[in-house]
Order: structure tokens, then sequence, then C-alpha cells
């Protein structure tokens, strides 16, 4: 598989493409100076305690207050909480490597015997503000790396279950014991497995000195303030994805180029040549054909091979998907195993949507109906092994008796897939608008009251649409309204006009209606 990062730079946003063998199958957004990333670290202040939820609002500083329920305080909060009030000015700072940790929580508590209104919490960003909702909260708080992720206030070392080596799993553990301070665990990711033991040991001490000034900033800082700000998020997919795979990684961008590159030379120096900073005239998503991916990839209807196709709607509550067969049905007579086939096609472009548009929360998809037991299981075990490659959290469910498969999958960000659409002020979001021959009877009857009140000239300014209408033929309208009202008609056409919008005026362009 050929991968490759195309990112484009502009002053509000970074975008990044990831690409496999030409074809998009990630779209990140990343806003500049916005602030309240995932990662991210914040001395908060206690707003309100919920008891009904257990839980309680945290001012970050986030124009809405973020979210944090007891089962995210994590088993060591008390520990945290006894290391920042050591980190308050006056007091004399204590350090992890040397605490006394405090007794764990425990499961069946309640908030209001942890957290109290006005108190300051150090907290981590778990999910993004998405629509409604504020920022989402932990005090379980851990630091990642390319290799690693640090967490404090353990003595554990937790190993991917994707490294299967027995032999490379006690390397790792040994390595990782080496270097670690008392008071602080790791898990070990994915990635560790083909690093050098001195690459492993470098990631969990630059880790360490992470944590350290995130501390000292406690002292400097009053609530709310951010402690510590997670890697942007281009330097983290690249953290977290880059491996043999890539073939380059293309940016437009000087400043974003130079740091990429000095990034990618710290964590995989033999990879620093894969990054090329593009220089070309046209803009950089249409010079690599993702520009035109993006346009079709997310509208409402996804095509698929051979006339079948794919309905997505987005609510707020979850996310819908109708797989139709077009007209492809029709010639073939297997119906089952043309459903199978179909079946199978979409879903391999339903994984590719779900990071595409890194879709969240719950996804229902409606499936071609299948009768037999095994064409549902084969469907089913497909959309596994397609979702395996997912990085986000998943769960699928078998195909019910109705056909209908249900996938829930993290959300930590909002849908890539943003509505920037508007209500239609000519039919107010209905879709449907005023007959013509209505609208021909309302233009008729003002034109009727102008005359009456002795108007001898009125210029309609409408639609080109229905400027063309009534101007028809020799015995348009037009002419048949100024012989019968005795007053001179001007027809202007305007492409700013509503569709059935009108505007009556006289010879200086003012309005003749009043009101």
């Amino acid at each position: 598989m050929n991968r490759e990062l195309i990112i484009n730079v502009n002053p509000t946003e970074v975008s990044i493409a990831l690409c496999e063998d030409k074809v998009l199958v990630e779209l990140n957004k990343e806003q500049c100076q916005t602030g309240f990333a995932v990662g991210d670290i914040y001395l908060g202040r206690v707003r309100k305690i919920m008891p009904g939820l257990n839980a309680a609002f945290v001012n970050i500083g986030h124009e809405k207050d973020a979210f944090i329920h007891y089962l995210d305080l994590g088993a060591n909060y008390s520990s945290l909480k006894r290391l920042v009030e050591s980190r308050q000015p006056g007091k004399r700072p204590q350090r992890v490597e040397g605490m006394r940790l405090e007794p764990q929580l425990q499961k069946e508590g309640r908030i209001g015997d942890y957290l109290q209104v006005g108190q300051t919490i150090m907290v981590q960003i778990a999910k993004e503000a998405i629509s409604t909702k504020g920022p989402r909260l932990t005090a379980d708080i851990s630091l990642a790396g390319r290799n690693v992720v640090l967490v404090p206030f353990s003595n554990k070392v937790f190993v991917s279950t994707k490294i299967r080596s027995n032999t490379a799993k006690k390397r790792l553990r040994k390595v990782a014991q080496e270097v670690l301070p008392q008071n602080f665990g790791v898990i070990i990711r994915t990635a560790a497995a083909d690093a050098s033991d001195t690459d492993i040991m470098q990631d969990i001490l630059s880790l360490i000195e992470r944590w350290d000034k995130a501390l000292a900033e406690i002292r400097k800082s009053e609530a709310p303030a951010r402690l510590m700000s997670e890697m942007s998020r281009v330097n983290t997919i690249i953290r977290d994805s880059l491996n043999d795979t890539f073939s380059q990684i293309t940016v437009d961008n000087e400043d974003m180029y130079d740091e990429i590159k000095s990034y990618v030379h710290a964590i995989k120096p033999e990879m620093e040549r894969l990054v090329k900073l593009y220089k070309g005239k046209v803009p950089i998503f249409e010079q690599f054909d993702v520009a035109k991916q993006i346009k079709s990839l997310f509208a409402k209807y996804v095509s698929l091979r051979r006339g079948a196709y794919l309905i997505i709607e987005h609510t707020e509550a979850m996310h819908v998907i109708d797989v139709n067969s077009g007209n492809r049905t029709k010639a073939e007579d297997d119906q089952e195993q043309t459903a199978l086939e179909v079946n199978l096609a979409a879903a391999a472009e339903i994984a590719r949507q779900l990071r595409l548009r890194d879709m969240g929360g719950i996804v229902i998809v409606d499936f071609i109906d299948m009768r037999k037991a095994p064409s549902r299981q084969i469907l089913y075990q497909e959309m596994q092994k397609l979702m395996a490659t997912d990085k986000a959290k998943h769960t699928i469910l078998p195909l019910t008796k109705f056909g209908l498969m249900q996938i829930t999958r993290q959300r930590v960000r909002p849908i890539a897939v943003a509505e920037t659409s508007d209500v239609c002020p000519t039919c107010h979001g209905t879709g449907k608008v005023e007959p013509t021959i209505l609208l021909e009877k309302k233009i008729e009857g003002q034109i009727q009251l102008l005359a009456s009140k002795g108007c001898r000239f009125v210029n309609l300014r409408l639609s080109p649409y229905v400027a063309t209408y009534l101007r028809h033929g020799w015995w348009s309208l037009r002419m048949r309204w100024m012989y019968k009202y005795k007053l001179r008609i001007k027809i202007t056409a305007d492409a700013s006009v509503g569709m059935i919008d009108v505007n009556y005026l006289d010879k200086r362009g003012e309005s003749l209606i009043v009101g």
C-alpha cells in the first residue's frame, strides 16, 4: 500500500489529507489558534456540581463549561489533587516520584465528595466541544508519544495487544522499567515493536519532561489556564501513522514544511527525505486530485460500482446510511448473490466514509435484505475486517432480522462534514414554491391596483425565469396587461431577485409598493 500525506495550509485552518493508493481515506482539519484540542491539559475551576448526573461542570476558558463525570476523575484522583495543591503559591511543591500515593477512588463514589464549587482541578480534554456540548474532560491524565503513552501515578507497564511476540513483549517491558521513575507507568504502543531501545527510552524521558513543565505552569497560572498543549494535528497524525508504507509528505507552506521536517528528523531521521515542499501555482489539493474527491465523497449520495449507491443522512442523534442497488438487479437472476455483492461493495465504501467524514456516535446501516443466514454472516465478518484498521474505538453488531447493522464509533471531534447551507429564502426550507399560475394572478392583481391609483408606468424587476415567462410570445402576458390596464410595463431580469419575488419600481427605480 502506497500512503501519502498532503497538507494544505490556509490563514484560518490546516487541512490534512491521507491518501492510500491515491484514494482519499481521511481528511482532518485543524483550526488555527482555536485551542481546546484533545490531549490539552488545563487548570480548571469547578463551576457547578450535578449530583443527579454524578458529574460537574468546569470552567477551562471555553465559551461553554466543560463536563467531567465521576468515573472520569480516575482511580488516582486523590494523588493528583494533593500534587496540584502542593504547587499552589506559598506551598512546598511535591514531585510524583517521591510521593506516597493516596488510596484509589471507588467506582461507586459520589463526585460531591471530591469536588467543590470554586476548587481548581487539573484536567485533560478527552473530547472536543461538539454541537451544543462543551468539551468532555478527564482527570486520569496521560501523555502520548510515538512509542509509549506515559501514565503518572501508576507503576504498571502495559504492552499493546497487537504485539504478539512474547520475546518482544519481554524486551519492551524491560526497556521501560529501566528508565521509568517511581509512580510512573506506560502503555507501550504498537509502533514500539520496531523501535530501538534508545528510541523508547528517549520517548519516555521526553514525556516525563513535558509532564514536569506542565506541573511547573500551575504555580504561574490562575484558573482557567492551559498548562500544556498537545502537538499540532499534523504532527499527531505523523506520530501515529508514519511507517514504511509512506511514500511522501507534501505541504504547501514553508513554515509548516520546516516544522514537519524537524519533527520527522527527530522521530525517524531516515524518512526525512519524504517531506516535500510544494511550490506549484495550482492549489495543492487540485494538483493531487484531492479536491475532486472531497466534493464527490462529501455529498449525500455516494456512487458505487454498476449503478449501486449509498444515501448518507446526518442527524444530531445518529447517522443513517441506506444501501441501494440501483438498476443492477433487473438483469440478474440470483437476487441473493446480487444483494451480497452489492452489500460487500457498500461495506467497503461505508468503512471508508466513516474514516473520511470522521463520523462518530451511532451509525445505522440499512443493507439490502438477504434471506440466508450465511450471507448475513459473511457481510458481518467482512465489515469487522474492513473496520479493523480504523483507529477510532468502535463496536459492530450483527445484522438484525430487518437487515440493519448497528455501529458505534468513538467521536472525539466534530464530524468533518459541516452544515454550510442556510434555509432557502424562497421556499423557506419546504422545497416547494408558489405555482406560476398563482404568481401570474398575484402580479396582475398588483398591476391592476397600481393602475386604479393612476400609475402609468411600472418596472417589474424579477428573476430571469419569471421575466422570460412574462415576455414569452408576441401576445405575451406583458402585452396583454399593457393593453388591458392602459399603462406601460417594463420587465427587468435580475438574477439576485428570488425565484418568486417581484419588485414594482417607478422610472427613478423607487418602489411603488409601500410597507
